[in-house]
Formats: C-alpha cells, sequence, structure tokens
C-alpha cells in the first residue's frame, strides 16, 4: 500500500517550546494549519484528546468546512459517550467532511485524567471496555438490521443507525498502546495500530507482536502500523543537531517559567508506551541513523517525543528504515507546529513518496519477470 503522512491538527500554537499566548481554541490559527498539511501534501491530520481540551470531533466538523482533501482523525475516548452514539456521531461527521472522517479510540493512559471525567475503571478493564466500544462502532456502522449487544461494559436491544457512514464500509479506526492488554485489542480489533518512534529493533519487536496478535485473533489481514516522530529538520546533519540543542533549551525554558502545561510534562507516567521510551533515554539518548531520545527525558515519557534530528535526506532516508520494517504511516509533529509541517511536508514527504513508489515499481516489474 502507499506510504501516508499524519500531522497535528491543533487548536492553539503551544507546544513544549512555545507557551499558549491566548485561549484553548483559535479558530484562525486552527484553520491555518490545516490548511498548512493540506497544501504540503500531508494525508491525514489528528485532532487530540484532553478531559479539558476543545471537543475534537467539533474542531474537525469546522476544519471539515474549511479544508478540501485532507482527512480528519478525531481521538475519542470511549468512557465519554456511549458507543451507539458516538455511532451516529461520527457518521454524521463523515457525511459533513464528504468521507474524510477516521477515529482514533484512545483508552486512557492517565488514571487521572479518566478521573477527571468521572471514569474509574482500572486499565486492563479499560482495554476490555475499548475492544466492545470497537466491536460496537463496526457492526453500527455496517449493520442495516436491528442488533443486540450484551457485553460486560455495554448491554442494548435492537439498535440500528438510520445514518451509515458516507465510506463504504465504514471509516477507519487507529488505536494505540503498548502493553500486553493494548496489544491484545488492538492487534485484534484496529485498522491501523498507532506507535510511539523507538529504535528500530525495539520498533520491529513490538510489529512482530502486533501481527502476532491478529494472526492469533483468527484475523485474515493485519493492521496497518503507524509510528510517531519528533523531526528536527536543517540544511546539514551538523546545523540539524545544533538546531536539536537550541530546541532542548527552549524545552527548558519554558519549564523553568512554569508554563508547560500538566500533560506536557508528566511525572512517573503509567502508560507503558511512556515507561518504554524512558528504558529507551536510559541506555542513551542516540539510535539507529537519527533518533533522538533527549525530549523524551526532558518532558517526562509524555507523547510522541523521540526526535529525528538530520537533513531533509537524512531523515527521509531514516523513515525509510522503518518502512522496511513493515510502518506505512508516518505521523510527525515539529516543535515550533505550524512552520515544521511546512517544511516536512515540503522537503521530507515528497523524498519518501518517491523513494516508496520507485521501490512498488521495481517490484511490479520483478512480478511480471518472474
Amino acid at each position: 500500500m502507499p506510504v501516508e503522512f499524519l500531522g497535528m491538527g491543533g487548536t492553539n500554537e503551544a507546544s513544549e517550546v512555545t507557551p499558549r499566548s491566548g485561549g484553548s481554541f483559535d479558530l484562525d490559527y486552527t484553520v491555518k494549519l490545516a490548511r498548512a498539511h493540506e497544501y504540503q501534501g500531508w494525508d491525514r491530520i489528528l485532532f487530540a484528546y484532553h478531559s479539558g481540551s476543545p471537543d475534537p470531533a467539533q474542531v474537525a466538523a469546522y476544519v471539515a468546512g474549511k479544508t478540501e482533501r485532507i482527512n480528519l482523525v478525531v481521538a475519542h475516548r470511549p468512557n465519554v459517550a456511549y458507543p451507539t452514539l458516538t455511532a451516529k456521531t461520527f457518521a454524521t461527521l463523515d457525511h459533513l467532511s464528504g468521507g474524510r472522517f477516521e477515529v482514533h479510540v484512545i483508552t486512557g493512559g492517565s488514571s487521572a485524567d479518566q478521573a477527571a471525567e468521572g471514569d474509574f475503571l482500572a486499565k486492563d478493564e479499560r482495554y476490555a471496555r475499548t475492544r466492545e466500544f470497537i466491536q460496537i462502532l463496526k457492526q453500527a456502522w455496517t449493520s442495516s438490521e436491528r442488533f443486540d449487544f450484551h457485553g460486560k461494559h455495554y448491554q442494548f436491544e435492537q439498535f440500528v443507525s438510520d445514518i451509515p457512514p458516507l465510506q463504504q464500509p465504514r471509516p477507519r479506526i487507529s488505536f494505540g498502546g503498548s502493553s500486553p492488554a493494548a496489544y491484545a485489542v488492538g492487534s485484534a480489533e484496529a485498522d491501523i495500530y498507532g506507535l510511539w518512534g523507538e529504535p528500530l529493533a525495539n520498533t520491529k519487536q513490538q510489529i512482530e507482536t502486533i501481527y502476532a496478535g491478529a494472526a492469533a485473533a483468527g484475523r485474515a489481514d493485519r493492521p496497518i502500523v503507524q509510528i510517531a516522530f519528533r523531526p528536527i529538520l536543517a540544511p546539514t546533519d551538523e546545523l540539524a543537531w545544533q538546531k536539536a540543542e537550541d530546541i532542548l533549551g527552549r524545552i527548558k525554558a519554558v519549564q523553568a517559567g512554569g508554563r508547560t502545561p500538566a500533560r506536557l510534562r508528566p511525572k512517573n507516567p503509567e502508560n507503558a508506551g511512556s515507561q518504554r521510551l524512558l528504558e529507551i533515554v536510559a541506555q542513551g539518548e542516540r539510535y539507529d541513523r537519527a533518533l533522538w531520545t533527549a525530549p523524551t527525558g526532558l518532558t517526562g515519557g509524555g507523547g510522541n517525543s523521540t526526535a529525528l534530528v538530520g537533513t531533509p535526506e537524512t531523515v527521509a532516508a531514516a523513515l525509510l528504515d522503518y518502512y522496511d520494517l513493515g510502518v506505512r504511516i508516518f505521523s510527525a509533529r515539529g516543535y515550533d507546529v505550524y512552520e515544521d509541517a511546512i517544511d516536512f511536508g515540503r522537503y521530507v514527504i515528497p523524498l519518501v513518496r518517491e523513494e516508496v513508489a520507485r521501490r512498488e515499481a521495481a517490484e511490479r516489474r520483478a512480478e511480471l519477470a518472474s
């Protein structure tokens, strides 16, 4: 399949290096950022979820009316709405966007942030609920007949939606997580399995686990693997590493001023993904061709935090190393979010697409010759 690129659909300019200057939902900035991704060749943008953030579904609906091509990925937690309502809401959004909607289901990696919205389930139970939630979404989007569901977390009878999605058979569902419970659910149910950027050897092990889980669940297919990085680009590798050190200093300055949002500076993270990243940081800061973990250590392993540092050619080559492992979707979010979305789209995405197209053409020629 062709390679895809996922960016960040932010609602304000804040990042680890830039404090927020105004409210959480800057409409002009939100549209400007979405259009920057669309104009620079990205495929998808993600609207993230946090207990206090603007509602990502409504943000995506707003952006749908301001863009033409880019797919809109809405992060959603199963605890905040019943799945039958969610199915109708998202099918409606699929129509509003002209079939450009996808959902990223978040189980929840912070008990405190879950509790902020009244969710007190233990982590493994949250994953069990997520599995039921995804199963219901799939059936609600594809069934024209009434159906019942009797699970541990959801029970209903004779539901049918009067608004099927515009996309057929249904929109894609993505998922992420690095615990045994996460692997079991995501490899069995997700269309896309999202990972955070780890060294190649670690990523290979994760992909093997996901594929084994899919086989054990009896799937005929496998989840598409997605991986996330923070790109740091410059005209030379030396300048890129100088820029990387400058970014580290900017992160420290924002932290010293007490202006970093709590979600970007977690301590003792509960989620397995962040714990894995911190273990990697403890073993070293530089890996493989261009992977850099120093920001991860500074931010406590919070979310997508490992960087790829170098020229566009170096970063593209690093991404292709992951492509060789089976990764087909690359998620990237720079520290200067708007400017980096333009630079990554302009200088890195074409290099990766060109090389993937060259490889696919060579494979087709080889098949015809055999």
